[in-house]
């Protein structure tokens, strides 16, 4: 499994019950344990969570497992063919067959590495590190109006920081959740003191002496700031896979099975492969199918023969809002509120086009939109193949 995050973790954790009992090796880049990264945005920032709280698993956990982790060494190449893998310590590591759960790297500006003050949220350590900003900060921009940037947004205004969040939309994740809610979504952050400079591009930073001073809009306008942070989107990790024989494009393109090649199966964030249900390649970016997709590709790497096709699920929580999403949202979709009141702060909204649903999202209703679920299995359920939801 190169890469020790949910999705690598979870493969090596359902190949064992499902009875393998060979060799496995968990190789992370980071020098961390296991641990989760939705808390990274929440409860680690605000400092609810002891940083160890977010590990997946307990030492005694890992250590049942049986198997070899080595973290702090990154993989650098891939070697489909001959199966092998080398990293930056010039390990050289051979199986008979290899996950590839790297993930996603953040986008960055360019000028922003060894700029003080400038933060993004990826990993452990980085959350450490913008906790400790925001506890100094005066004035904290956030560049990026999708869920990480409005996350950080909800949590860093919680945590008494004066907020402007920027970003080219004119609403946070108004491509991805249509206008309507879009909207009920800036107003829930106008309301808890955020302030909203979106539908602008960012075009850089400014600086002085080493430290950055502010975020430059297209407008000309410069949002002051003495920490920004960086929430603009990521990309998945296969840099490292250059040469190694795999398609990449938009991720590891794999087929059904989640197969990337021979032996070859790739998990979690970075996998793009054949959903059989949409009749397209798909690439997930949540929690939720990390683990799911795990459980699958073991299945396979065992040589059960079946494609995978779930319904994706994801949820995010903004401020005492939770959000929740079954199926696959669009912008130019009708949205309809099907049970509740956006008014009251509390209702189910569904999601259909060319008159089938293809998802419905839930405003503090967990139970409601769990029993709407069903109305979009059929959209990505295949009847032919059985597959997992």
């Amino acid at each position: 499994m190169v890469g020790a995050s949910a999705a690598g973790l979870s493969t090596a954790e359902a190949l064992r019950r499902k009875g393998f009992r060979g060799g496995l090796t968990v190789l992370g880049a980071e020098p961390h344990q296991p641990y989760d990264r939705p808390p990274l945005s929440k409860q680690v920032l605000s400092g609810a969570w002891e940083p160890d709280r977010a590990l997946l698993r307990r030492p005694d956990q890992l250590s049942s497992l049986d198997a070899s982790f080595v973290l702090g060494d990154a993989a650098v190449s891939l070697d489909a063919e001959a199966r092998t893998v080398h990293t930056a310590s010039g390990r050289v590591l051979r199986a008979d067959a290899i996950v590839v759960a790297t993930g996603l790297r953040p986008r960055t500006f360019a000028g922003q590495d060894g700029l003080a003050g400038v933060h993004p949220l990826r990993t452990l350590d980085d959350a450490a590190a913008l906790r400790s900003a925001l506890t100094a900060a005066s004035r904290v921009v956030v560049v990026g109006d999708g869920v990480l940037g409005t996350e950080i947004a909800a949590t860093a205004r919680a945590m008494g920081a004066s907020v402007t969040l920027a970003g080219p939309q004119s609403a946070p994740l108004e491509s991805q959740f249509g206008p309507l809610i879009a909207r009920q979504l800036a107003a829930l952050h106008a309301d808890r003191g955020v302030d909203l400079r979106l539908g602008a591009g960012v075009t850089g930073l400014g600086e002085q002496d080493g430290h950055v001073t502010g975020v430059h809009l297209a407008t000309g306008e410069v949002l002051p700031a003495d920490v920004v942070v960086v929430a603009f989107g990521s990309a998945p990790a296969t840099d490292w896979l250059a040469g190694s024989g795999l398609k990449v494009d938009n991720g590891v393109v794999c087929d059904s099975s989640c197969r990337a090649a021979d032996g070859i199966y790739a998990v979690g964030d970075v996998a793009r492969w054949h959903h059989d249900g949409l009749g397209a390649l798909l690439r997930l970016e949540n929690r939720t199918n990390a683990t799911e997709q795990a459980g699958h590709v073991a299945s396979a790497i065992l040589g059960e023969n079946r494609p995978y096709t779930p319904v994706p699920y994801f949820w995010t929580d903004q401020f005492d809002v939770k959000i929740q999403v079954y199926g696959v949202l669009s912008a130019d979709a009708e949205v309809t509120v099907v049970e509740g009141d956006m008014a009251q702060g509390r209702f189910v909204a569904r999601y259909r086009r060319g008159g089938v649903t293809t998802g419905v999202l839930g405003w503090r209703m967990p139970k409601q939109t769990r029993m709407r679920r069903q109305e979009v299995v059929d959209v990505f359920q295949d009847s032919r193949s059985g597959g997992t939801s």
